[in-house]
């Protein structure tokens, strides 16, 4: 399983469209749905800092995630946009393999 973090620090006064964007029943989400490889995803919130969020996005694998970001480069990219005025930064944590 791949696990794919990314923490976002939000525009003060955007919280809402942030959320809306990047929670679980939100459009991330219903991108990533239309992919058999896609597993969830979870929207987390810095209990000390109020604008820091990080998402946590549940793969398979990274072979079925990257294909697919590359095939919905385009919906990947509007998406994007529309994120970008509500968040200052972007940035991917990391990847994370389960160990069982």
């Amino acid at each position: 399983m791949l696990l794919v973090l990314w923490e976002y620090r939000v525009k003060p006064g955007q919280v809402e469209t942030f959320e809306s964007l990047y929670r679980p029943d939100g459009p991330w989400t219903d991108l990533f749905r239309q992919s058999p490889a896609f597993l969830s995803t979870t929207l987390w919130h810095d209990r000390r800092n109020p604008n820091r969020y990080v998402v946590a996005d549940r793969w398979t694998s990274d072979v079925p995630y990257d294909e697919f970001m590359r095939e919905r480069a385009a919906e990947v990219a509007a998406l994007g946009a529309r994120g970008r005025q509500s968040w200052d930064n972007e940035s991917e944590m990391g990847r994370f393999d389960l160990m069982d």
